[in-house]
């Protein structure tokens, strides 16, 4: 049995480790804090610069409007239904893409990287599509699938597709070899060796990618947007210009960012609980 020495010795080491772990935690608060109080400086810095440039004539107050302004023609947009009306088309057309390009990239990745005749069969296909910008191709898709809903989750499912793909790829293809053979030593079989091993060791590099395609099925789908749509942020942006409703166009804008923020930190959070097993 452990003599009291003993158990003195463990127990005060125990509390040595706890009263550590406890400044641990408050330095890591704080950090937090300070860079949450830095990024709202900058951001009240933004928005004074913004509010105040046009009003004090260093820039033209016809095309930048003060911000107050764009706050009221947002607010006007909120409480008519408009604003809602444009940005549920966008996220349903990007969600649509977004997902689609999901289900098929990630498998078809993993096939890429873990076999070796499907990646020598893709790999010159990849080469010629991965190189090509979606927009450029988007006059492609309207001929071909017309300016209705479909060419627009077409373009959005496309300039999703290659960062999902190549990110899988690469999380797969770069596991540790070690890891490889000891899954070879306790004789789990290919799959199970995917399923335990390779796949939760890509996953940061698999949502690296995943993320890239969050904030590139918003970019791209504005400007598909603005070709033929009745509905969205891209329309609305593009309608507002046209008819000089500049504050109203603003409003859109920061809408915009204020969805993809919104994609990028839901994506955030999500890899973090699909990760938590990571140090």
């Amino acid at each position: 049995m452990p003599s009291l020495l003993e158990e003195r010795t463990e127990a005060g080491l125990n509390a040595r480790q706890a009263r550590v772990a406890g400044v641990r935690a408050e330095r890591r608060g704080r950090a937090r804090a300070a860079r949450f109080v830095r990024g709202t400086i900058g951001l009240v810095l933004l928005a004074v610069l913004w509010e105040a440039a046009p009003r004090l004539g260093l820039v033209d107050p016809y095309f930048v409007t003060p911000l107050s302004d764009v706050a009221a023609a947002w607010w006007d947009l909120f409480v008519s239904g408009q604003l809602w009306t444009h940005v549920r088309a966008s996220l349903v057309r990007s969600a649509a893409g977004f997902a689609l390009a999901l289900v098929l990239a990630v498998p078809l990745g993993a096939a890429i990287a873990w076999y070796r005749p499907v990646r020598e069969l893709a790999s010159p296909v990849l080469e010629v599509f991965r190189n090509t910008a979606a927009l450029a191709l988007l006059p492609v898709f309207v001929l071909i699938l017309g300016i209705g809903e479909v060419s627009k989750v077409a373009i959005v499912f496309y300039a999703c597709f290659f960062p999902i793909l190549l990110n899988t790829i690469s999380g797969v293809a770069t596991v540790d070899q070690q890891l490889l053979r000891s899954a070879r030593v306790l004789g789990l079989s290919p799959v199970t060796t995917f399923r335990k091993v390779v796949f939760p060791a890509a996953l940061p590099t698999i949502f690296t990618g995943i993320r890239i395609a969050g904030a590139a099925a918003v970019l791209v789908l504005i400007a598909a947007e603005m070709i033929g749509a009745t509905a969205g942020l891209g329309y609305l942006i593009n309608y507002s210009q046209y008819n000089f409703l500049i504050p109203q166009m603003y409003a859109a804008i920061l809408t915009t960012s204020a969805v993809g923020l919104a994609v990028n930190y839901s994506l955030v959070a999500l890899e973090r609980r699909l990760s938590r097993w990571r140090a």
